[in-house]
């Protein structure tokens, strides 16, 4: 794992293409009735704005007395992923999964071996891995995202997916989600709202674990996609083949784009965490009737990472929240959550 990485943002290095950018489990989905609230349905959030915003969404959004009901057809939820449900510092976790395919393609083709910058990341040398450049990274996600049929790369991804480790943490990426967030998923569904993932990772890599980490279903996740082209194999069976050419950069612009593109309805409710997502909360809360927007902060260095470079924060090029993204969002009533004020508990594994 690299600790450093001052790379390029997610727009080059997930977009699915680095020009770049399992387990089966019944999830609640949601019915069309509200159903009873628990005593506390976000336990793991301390009181605060956002907490509050998010019970009183739901509670007017699915009460039919209420003026501000909306039928559960209409109750979209959209979520960015790296940064807002799971760590994305100090790299994203697509981009290490790039770095760590390296070895498998090159022992596929000796000739890489010397080549660069293939011969860089077998090094291991972490600080010339971190100086790579956006041609670098080019080059090694076209070799480790495409060439292959979709469900070849699937079970790639899947099997890293089980056996890839966080350093910080020594555990796999799918247990560093926020514990938060999945309650308000599951407090979302269970109101009869459709969550989805919006991300600027790339579509196919998401796809694989959605399910069993967040309950989400493949078919709601928008992310940054590949083309594919359609092709038989040796054995004349008909596959879906990944090429190195962007259908969708779903970030920025991109995410309300993809929005329309994939689900074809406005969301009620979106979270995000960085400039990335600034285009999709002004898109869900530009809407008509009751919406919400918020950013997650990441602001506790000793519970997880502290960085912005909003209210004094360490600046990053990996997951940034400006000073004036912070200043819109207060002037347009997005809640911004505080890691550090807001949550009790950041990961499942917390005491």
């Amino acid at each position: 794992m690299i600790k450093k990485f001052h790379g390029p943002d997610r727009r080059l290095v997930l977009g699915g293409l680095v020009v770049l950018p399992l387990l089966s489990v019944t999830w609640p989905t949601g019915g069309a009735q509200a159903q009873p609230a628990a005593a506390d349905p976000l336990p793991s959030w301390n009181d605060c704005p956002a907490k509050a915003a998010i019970i009183d969404l739901v509670k007017t959004t699915t009460d039919p007395a209420s003026p501000k009901f909306i039928p559960v057809e209409g109750r979209i939820a959209t979520f960015d992923q790296d940064g807002t449900t799971w760590v994305e510092h100090p790299i994203y976790t697509q981009v290490v999964y790039c770095l760590d395919r390296v070895a498998d393609v090159v022992k596929a083709k000796p000739e890489l071996k010397g080549v660069e910058p293939f011969k860089t990341v077998l090094s291991g040398d972490r600080a010339a891995i971190a100086k790579l450049t956006l041609k670098d990274l080019e080059k090694i996600a076209v070799a480790t995202l495409t060439g292959m049929d979709v469900e070849t790369f699937q079970a790639q991804v899947a099997t890293w997916i089980e056996n890839a480790k966080d350093a910080r943490w020594g555990r796999p990426y799918t247990e560093l989600v926020y514990q938060p967030m999945l309650e308000a998923m599951f407090y979302l569904r269970d109101n009869g709202y459709k969550t989805y993932f919006v991300t600027g990772g790339g579509q196919d890599f998401v796809r694989v674990y959605a399910q069993r980490v967040y309950g989400i279903p493949r078919e709601q996740v928008v992310g940054s996609a590949l083309g594919v082209k359609f092709g038989h194999d040796a054995q004349g069976k008909a596959v879906l083949i990944k090429e190195p050419r962007l259908v969708l950069n779903d970030d920025k612009a991109g995410k309300p784009e993809g929005i329309h593109l994939e689900i074809g309805a406005r969301p009620v409710i979106a979270f995000g965490n960085s400039v990335g997502d600034r285009e999709m909360l002004d898109y869900t809360t530009s809407g008509a009737g009751a919406r919400l927007g918020l950013l997650v902060l990441h602001d506790d260095p000793a519970r997880e990472y502290a960085y912005g470079p909003a209210r004094g924060l360490p600046d990053t090029k990996i997951g940034t929240f400006t000073p004036a993204l912070d200043e819109e969002a207060a002037k347009r009533g997005w809640k911004v959550i505080s890691m550090k004020q807001d949550w009790k508990r950041i990961f499942p594994f917390d005491p």
